[in-house]
Order: C-alpha cells, then structure tokens, then sequence
C-alpha cells in the first residue's frame, strides 16, 4: 500500500505525494498545478522531490512544474500527445515508469475524453487518473467524444475493485447529488453521500476512493444498468440505444447539474 498525501491547491485541486517505499522521505508529485503549496509542504515536512507525474495539460495540473524544476531538477513524465512543461518524456499506453531506486513503478494507460491526450497511472494498487474519473462522476468533455470518454471509463473500471482512486479534485458532493437525482432508488448512493458529507463537514477529503465502490454509485460507469439508462431516457424524452447514448445524455445533463 502506497503512503499517498495530499496536497490542496487552487479552491478544490489535490496534487498528489506520492512517497518513495525505499526512502518515504523523498515523493513523486502528481499534476503540481501550484508550485507553493508544494513547496510548503515539501519544507514543512523534510522531503525531497524525486519526480513528477501529469496527467494531462491543463494548467491547473502543470502550472507548479517550471517553478518547481527551478528547486527541484527531477524528472518530468506526461502524455506523449499533449505540450507539456518541463520536456517530461512523452508516454503512451503500455509504457511503463520505471523509478526503481524509490521503489515505484507505473503502467500508463491512455484516457482520451477530457483532454485529446490524457494518460492515467496505475500501480501498487493505486490508480492516479486526473480529470478522467472522478469520485461519483467523470470529467467534462473538453476535447475528447462521449465514446472515447466511455472507453476510457470502461478500462478504467476493469481494474481491480480495490484499486484506490486517486483523482485531482473535490467534487464529490455535487457527483453524489447528481447520482442521487439519476438513481434515487440507490441505498449506496445515499449511504455514501451522507458519509462524504460528514468527511467534508470535518474538512477532511473524500479522495482517494475505492474503485468496487464508485461501480456501485458512479452513474457514468453504470451507462448499462437499466435504472440510469430509464433515467437518461426520461431526460432525453426518447429511447437510447447503447451505454454510449446514455452516457452522452448523462455528460450533459451534470454539465447544467446545480445541487
């Protein structure tokens, strides 16, 4: 098990501290969007920056990394088709982060939807997916298609059920809101978001969660159970036809979503 701390940016962005197994005073950064609170932590705590991590190029998940570079001359790993800070070396999916003196290694996965080359991480049952998966909901679709979102979902979701997900933002009241109105009849919707309420009440994240559990509330992994296609469809005003459909109708539903 991966000794994983948070790191909050921004108003609801989590960076990600990955710590060494063979030296847990030195940690990977996943998508450092802010370079101080980075930092902060970094010096508060006696650690030492080993590498970096990102996802995707949004600048809320790259915008610490030159700042960062200028301390820390570590290198830098991220999605082979997108213009990331830092020349990290370009990934693609088979293609494996090797940082054998930590301890660490990672298998790369592509996830297009978000972005048009967002990558994911998983290893040491551990997945690090950006803006692909979020608890109880998914990312925007920036650049990607609702089919490419849908596979990217599905590869995701064949991981071991309890793999940790550890995704970049705090989003999760609203998801399990919108999950809620989508499947009202769902015990482990509800359970889950009085649960994530009394974290968020006490200021604690509801990050990482557990991959069994978001098959079971996530709405946009469950585009084939036939109470969220009944639900897009009565949203939609017309039949649909495969998980793809749903998952369209669902996408832009939560998009104009207010809980």
């Amino acid at each position: 098990m991966l000794q994983v701390t948070p790191v909050r940016a921004f108003s609801d962005n989590y960076i990600w501290l990955i710590h060494a197994p063979r030296d847990t005073s030195q940690v990977v950064a996943v998508d450092p969007g802010d370079a101080g609170p980075v930092e902060a932590l970094l010096a508060a705590r006696g650690l030492r920056l080993a590498a970096v991590l990102i996802t995707h190029h949004h600048r809320d998940h790259v915008g610490g990394v030159t700042e960062l570079l200028r301390h820390h001359p570590v290198p830098v790993f991220g999605p082979a088709g997108e213009t990331i800070p830092g020349q990290p070396r370009p990934l693609r999916e088979g293609d494996e982060v090797r940082l054998d003196e930590l301890g660490l290694s990672f298998q790369v996965l592509d996830v297009p939807g978000h972005t048009a080359g967002h990558i994911a991480y998983v290893g040491h049952g551990a997945l690090f997916c950006g803006d692909t998966l979020f608890v109880a909901g998914c990312g925007r679709l920036f650049e990607g298609t609702p089919q490419q979102m849908v596979t990217s979902l599905a590869k995701l979701a064949s991981l071991p059920p309890d793999t940790l997900v550890y995704c970049a933002h705090e989003y999760t009241l609203g998801n399990l809101a919108f999950a809620r109105v989508v499947e009202p009849g769902n015990a482990d919707v509800a359970d889950y978001l009085d649960e994530c309420r009394r974290r968020r009440a006490w200021d604690e994240p509801t990050v990482p969660s557990v991959l069994g559990r978001e098959r079971n509330v996530n709405p946009f992994l469950r585009c084939d159970r036939r109470t969220v296609k009944q639900a897009a469809e009565r949203r939609a005003g017309h039949a649909l036809h495969s998980p793809t459909d749903v998952f369209a109708v669902l996408r832009r539903w939560k998009d104009g979503f207010r809980a």
